[in-house]
């Protein structure tokens, strides 16, 4: 073979390799481009947001998202617009900050951010047992019951227990510090429920006679069901003593009066009649 040809022939090879290697990188760029989503810069939790923080600039960070965004995301263009909102849901550090997760502007923060229109807020002491040992936390969902001795019931009756509120959401819980009666700062576990004006009330008024107890429920079960009261004797197997009936007296029947009757009395020649039994007399 001569030189000539093998110079063809490397040549050749040379300007093959050239091609192969270009179109290599303009496919492989155009499929690099095809992948890539268009990302967006939102507004994030730069730190641990609690319930009711009121946001400053430091609390807000960044992060991009590809693709499509959460419902109610703030681009980071308008990360100013949330500065002085209060934070009415829990947000992780990182977590993108959607509008649901904040008070209304202009409402400030604190647990009354938290509250709707119409309802109230009502803080109840509670003790570890009575909280369900801490397991009561913020979105939680409770039935109230009570326990006492109800006015006017017979010493036998003994105490009873019934479920006064059910469904009910938490607000908050935690620890509040109040004085004891020598002025003592002790500990006291709170926990403030959602309700309405009427339910705040009745929780009032049982807060502060009877004892109150908390039953954890699951957040999806929200039926509300008649529950009967429970007194101490049933938990014994003792039946409810019955009422009494109450005596009637009557008064006694009066006796029935005596039949009347007559005599023919006779006077030697004059005869005469006595009607005795009545109170008429013919003589």
């Amino acid at each position: 073979m001569n030189r000539r040809l093998l110079t063809i022939l490397l040549v050749a090879f040379v300007i093959a390799g050239v091609c192969a290697f270009g179109v290599y990188r303009i496919v492989g760029n155009k499929m690099t481009t095809q992948q890539q989503s268009p990302t967006t810069s939102i507004v994030a939790a730069a730190n641990d947001l609690k319930l009711g923080t009121v946001l400053t600039q430091a609390d807000l960070g960044v992060v991009k998202i590809e693709g499509t965004l959460p419902k109610g995301a703030v681009p980071e263009q308008q990360r100013l617009s949330l500065v002085g909102r209060g934070v009415i849901t829990e947000i992780a550090q990182g977590e993108p900050i959607v509008d649901s997760n904040l008070a209304a502007a202009g409402s400030g923060g604190g647990l009354a951010a938290t509250i709707p229109e119409g309802m109230r807020a009502l803080a109840i002491k509670v003790d570890d047992v009575v909280g369900v040992s801490g397991f009561v936390t913020p979105g939680m969902r409770v039935d109230v019951l009570a326990s006492g001795i109800p006015p006017n019931s017979p010493p036998q009756s003994g105490t009873v227990t019934t479920t006064l509120l059910q469904n009910m959401e938490v607000l908050s819980a935690g620890v509040n510090i109040q004085k004891d009666s020598e002025g003592k700062p002790v500990s006291v576990q709170v926990v403030n429920l959602l309700v309405t004006p009427e339910q705040a009330q009745i929780l009032s008024l049982a807060s502060g006679q009877l004892k109150i107890q908390l039953v954890l429920r699951n957040p999806l079960d929200t039926k509300v069901e008649p529950v009967p009261a429970t007194a101490t004797p049933s938990l014994f197997g003792q039946v409810k003593p019955a009422t009494p009936q109450k005596v009637v007296k009557r008064a006694a029947a009066k006796p029935p009066a005596p039949k009347p009757y007559s005599m023919e009395i006779m006077n030697g020649s004059a005869t005469s009649q006595e009607n005795f039994g009545s109170s008429e007399g013919q003589h």
